[in-house]
């Protein structure tokens, strides 16, 4: 039989003489993740070839490729396993999974110095976890920025969907949508692809037809169990690096500290042949942030914090962007089943569309979930509705309009301080105004007519959303009769934060750090712009 198979083989045995059997939950199962394990498991002391900070949606194909070419490699995760409580990632929790802000929850709340609150994800698998779920590729012009080589791009992107990526069912929203945009001109109807196209199209989910969320922590199912560790709970405090006279900084070692507070040194080796390098992967916030820490960013702001000067890098934590969300809020008079964003329009103005129903979306209104102000109160009951209603969003390419991260202290697990600028670039506000007209051109299509109440007019929607806009900002008067004012005081987050290391100005373009040795940067802080209708299609095929 041989003992590469023997363990099917037992495992086969068990299955059948206890069929019964559920006590392994998913991440105790042998051996694919028995490398999994809380840091406080972690010697004090530890050597690698590689170690990788992160272990999100570019860390964990990252990883597993980095394993299975038999290289010893560590993954840190400051957040804990995706598997240990399966209910927080079904289809149906997904808001009450993303808006969780109790203290040990998988997802990490933050107001943005724009007034709008956000969320990134601390837990194995990344943005994977906590995200909507839709799985789409990068435009061709993303690959071609990024000097990536698009035939290894395409297989990349097939090995991440062979493990992760199904294609979704038909929901009744999603289809009234699907013919609303094609009705308003959103052409052509593409049916199912993965690919980035002009026009409407159906494209992959990460939740399979039973509601369970597939994650790039499943990736790690390709890993080498025997040359991989993954820690969880480590939160890293900083890189180390070695510097000598006349001679570039070279990263040799990570601090980190699990849940009880110990702290361990993980060191690269140095018989590696040169093979040794640090990677972050700790996401478009995590990474500037880390990188700051370990005293790679603007060289005033990092002594006023007392961090030591490794390398004065101006561009660390600049040009950081976010994709705005705008739309509207639609109830609607009969129950149907709930949906995620399975459909998108791409139209010729840059403009992205998507919707969801269904879920209970006052988790997400800046204003507590006020309710709305309409023209009598039959309307106002008719939204009151906490799930009988639909969210119909767009966003822009890009965005042009970018901000920054800044450190506010030199605590790791506390948020750095955020500004996106939304719409600060006119191009941007003009594509939005266009993409709410054409939202309210699919609201009034014959397609969604159905799904309306007849005395509730698109006015009514329009007011009914600035009431229950998802931010803290203030409401000018006239945010419900002029678009570029809805706009700017409905702005949401698209969670598709991107910039702060970015190819040319932080990484070259093989992500390697500029003037550091043995250190790159690998997730979506190195994008200048975000790539496809959502980016973690992009990320993971950059991790592999």
């Amino acid at each position: 039989m041989g003992l590469k198979y023997s363990w099917r083989f037992l495992a086969l045995v068990f299955m059948v003489v206890f069929p019964n059997f559920h006590g392994l939950n998913y991440a105790e199962k042998a051996p694919k993740y028995s490398f999994i394990q809380e840091a406080t498991s972690a010697p004090e002391v530890s050597f690698y070839d590689y170690i990788v900070i992160g272990g999100g949606t570019a860390g964990c194909p990252l990883a597993a490729t980095l394993s299975a070419r038999d290289a010893k490699v560590l993954v840190l995760e400051r957040g804990g396993s995706p598997y240990t409580n399966t209910t927080k990632i079904r289809m149906e929790n997904v808001i009450s999974t993303l808006t969780d802000d109790s203290p040990n929850s998988i997802s990490q709340s933050f107001i943005s110095e724009d007034r709008v609150p956000g969320n990134r994800a601390r837990v194995l698998g990344g943005g994977t976890v906590i995200n909507l779920g839709f799985y789409s590729r990068a435009e061709t012009l993303f690959l071609k920025e990024a000097g990536i080589d698009e035939a290894l791009a395409n297989e990349s992107y097939e090995w991440v969907e062979k493990k992760i990526v199904y294609k979704p069912g038909a929901f009744q929203w999603q289809t009234a949508v699907r013919n609303g945009l094609l009705e308003v001109g959103v052409l052509p109807d593409n049916g199912f692809t993965y690919a980035h196209l002009n026009g409407t199209k159906t494209s992959g989910t990460l939740f399979d037809k039973n509601g369970n969320r597939h994650t790039a922590a499943d990736l790690l199912e390709y890993a080498n169990p025997t040359m991989i560790k993954v820690y969880l709970h480590a939160v890293v405090h900083k890189i180390t690096f070695t510097t000598k006279d006349g001679q570039r900084p070279k990263a040799d070692g990570v601090i980190f500290y699990d849940a009880n507070g110990g702290r361990h040194i993980a060191y690269l080796k140095h018989e590696s042949n040169n093979r040794s390098e640090i990677i972050l992967s700790a996401g478009a916030i995590g990474s500037p942030q880390l990188l700051m820490l370990s005293g790679i960013g603007p060289a005033a702001r990092l002594r006023s914090l007392g961090i030591k000067v490794v390398l004065d890098q101006p561009m660390v934590g600049r040009e950081m962007a976010d994709k705005p969300l705008n739309g509207l809020i639609i109830p609607y008079p009969t129950h149907i089943p709930l949906s995620l964003a399975t459909v998108v329009g791409i139209n010729k103005t840059s403009n992205y569309f998507e919707s969801l129903n269904g879920f209970d979306l006052s988790a997400l209104s800046g204003s507590g979930g006020a309710q709305p102000q309409t023209s009598n109160p039959s309307q106002e009951a008719m939204a009151n509705s906490t799930r009988n209603q639909a969210f119909l969003v767009q966003t822009i390419f890009g965005p042009i309009s970018k901000g920054y991260l800044e450190l506010q202290n030199t605590n790791a697990s506390d948020n750095p301080k955020l500004r996106f600028n939304y719409f600060q670039a006119a191009v941007d506000l003009r594509r939005c105004v266009s993409g709410m007209q054409t939202i309210i051109n699919v609201v009034n299509s014959d397609s969604l007519s159905r799904f309306r109440f007849r005395n509730m007019t698109t006015q009514d929607l329009i007011n009914m959303t600035v009431n229950r806009a998802g931010n803290l900002r203030r409401r000018n008067p006239n945010a419900t009769t002029s678009l570029e004012q809805y706009c700017i005081d409905t702005v949401m987050t698209f969670w598709h934060y991107h910039g702060g290391c970015q190819i040319g100005k932080v990484v070259d373009r093989d992500y390697k750090v500029l003037g550091l040795d043995q250190l790159r940067v690998i997730d979506a802080s190195t994008f200048s712009f975000s790539p496809g209708t959502n980016p973690q299609a992009a990320i993971m095929m950059l991790g592999r």
